[in-house]
């Protein structure tokens, strides 16, 4: 299983590398000796644009099992995002994860990455993972896009964009 998994995976960094979105960073991280590992990517996803999310760059990790594309990967926000849809230790809560919902084998890092985005600025609340942001989410909007917007000068898109491009 493995191989099928490390050959879809380097086709997903080929086509990556081809075409992605503005903006977005996925590449796989390096084991010690310098070689790719390609089980393990490091990602970010930009704050869409005239969304309270805008400006910032949220880093992701990806983490791939042998048996890719049959499971979906994890994926983590580090450092963990205040959203209703991430749990407190950063994974994120998304059908296109779950292997019981909507994860269809044919979906890609790309599909992924932009589905993530757009669950920034569109939250489920029937599928909560944080109490405290779900709470603030529902009962005081304007409490919660305040949170946000200050999350997204934290995590400034340039300074970010830099230290993951080297």
């Amino acid at each position: 299983m493995a191989g099928i998994a490390q050959s879809r995976l380097a086709e997903e960094r080929k086509s990556w590398r081809k075409d992605h979105p503005f903006g977005f960073i996925a590449k796989p991280s390096k084991n010690p000796d310098g070689s790719l590992n390609l089980f393990n990517w490091e990602c970010a996803i930009p704050g869409k644009k005239d969304t309270i999310w805008e400006g910032g760059l949220y880093k992701i990790r990806m983490v791939f099992k042998d048996d890719f594309p049959s499971t979906p990967p994890k994926c983590k926000f580090e450092p963990p995002l205040f959203h209703p849809n991430v749990y407190p230790s950063g994974t994120v809560c998304l059908s296109l994860l779950d292997e019981n919902k909507d994860w269809k084998p044919s979906i890609s890092i790309k599909h992924l990455l932009v589905g993530i985005q757009d669950l920034l600025n569109n939250p489920n609340p029937e599928d909560p993972a944080q109490a405290e942001a779900y709470q603030i989410y529902c009962q005081n909007r304007t409490e919660y896009e305040k949170r946000v917007r200050r999350e997204a000068a934290k995590y400034n898109a340039e300074l970010i964009q830099r230290q993951m491009l080297g």
